[in-house]
């Protein structure tokens, strides 16, 4: 699990982490209105898609075989398991972006978030965070996208992610789309790393 190796210039890496059920879907697309020029690879993982999600676009669907062996072989930037399933970024898809000097936005959980903190990352980290935790649990409710041990699983891992924000360089509350979107898109423009 390596970073991208040296010499000349590349684009930088941001980080956003968040609770599920915090709106980080949401906040990126409309982010991506505000800062275009942001690339984001597509990240393995080994649960089924949600309806409307499709292989290739929205996540890289595969066995939990097959992420094993990828995992073993070190082609991942950064892996995490979450509610049960396995979730990791390409060095691959990471490094081609950084190296056509293209910004790259990572969507990963906080636990990937820490390794690549960890290894010493030149990242940006950036931690979106409800504006309470009501409301965060008003969001998870009301996605219906999981049953109630899901719903319960993500509720107690939520209030473990809320506590990890401290470390981050950046926590940006989403209590408007629009407003947490040309925040981060500030933030990016003028952070220099």
């Amino acid at each position: 699990m390596s970073e991208t190796g040296g010499g000349g210039s590349r684009g930088r890496l941001i980080v956003l982490s968040g609770p599920s059920g915090v709106g980080k879907d949401t906040v990126i697309r409309r982010l991506l209105e505000f800062a275009p020029e942001l690339r984001r690879p597509v990240a393995f993982t080994t649960r089924l898609p949600r309806p409307g999600e499709q292989d290739g676009r929205d996540y890289s669907f595969v066995s939990e075989e097959k992420f094993l062996a990828m995992t073993r072989a070190g082609e991942f930037l950064e892996t995490a398991l979450v509610h049960g399933h396995h979730y990791g970024t390409a060095c691959s898809r990471v490094d081609e972006l950084r190296r056509s000097e293209r910004d790259v936005l990572l969507k990963i959980d906080v636990q990937g978030a820490a390794q690549l903190r960890q290894q010493g990352s030149d990242a940006t980290f950036i931690f979106l965070a409800p504006p309470s935790q009501e409301v965060l649990l008003a969001r998870l409710t009301a996605r219906h996208t999981e049953s109630p041990r899901e719903l319960a699983i993500r509720t107690r891992d939520a209030k473990r992610e809320l506590a990890e924000a401290g470390w981050y360089h950046h926590v940006v509350v989403n209590d408007r789309v629009d407003r947490a979107a040309r925040e981060i898109a500030e933030i990016v423009a003028r952070d220099p790393r």
